[in-house]
């Protein structure tokens, strides 16, 4: 048996913290808010696809601007944030673009 100097045994010695792998529970939500109103409007694995549908989202409705003044509807607003999916409501569906439907907030 070979015994090892003290010296290679003071790497060996030390306690090692180990980072925790990133959990499958965290999504990236846009949401979509009224007021004090607030829905989850789509959810993604990563940010930068959450940031272009909030883009996407915020140009539908300046292109729909003049419907929305028509309609007398309020204008959403949108911003990212991380979301559990635990955190979800059981029958959660996507929001539509402007955020109404039939003229009511979703």
């Amino acid at each position: 048996m070979q015994c090892l100097p003290p010296a290679a045994l003071n790497g060996m010695s030390q306690v090692v913290s180990l980072a925790r792998a990133p959990s499958d529970d965290t999504l990236w939500a846009v949401i979509a808010s009224l007021g004090r109103t607030t829905r989850v409007a789509e959810v993604f694995n990563n940010r930068n696809a959450a940031i272009a549908d909030r883009a996407w989202r915020e140009q539908q409705v300046a292109a729909y601007a003049g419907f929305i003044r028509t309609a007398r509807q309020p204008v959403p607003n949108y911003t990212v944030a991380p979301v559990r999916r635990a955190d979800l409501p059981r029958g959660w569906k996507p929001l539509p673009a402007l955020g109404f439907l039939r003229g009511k907030f979703i």
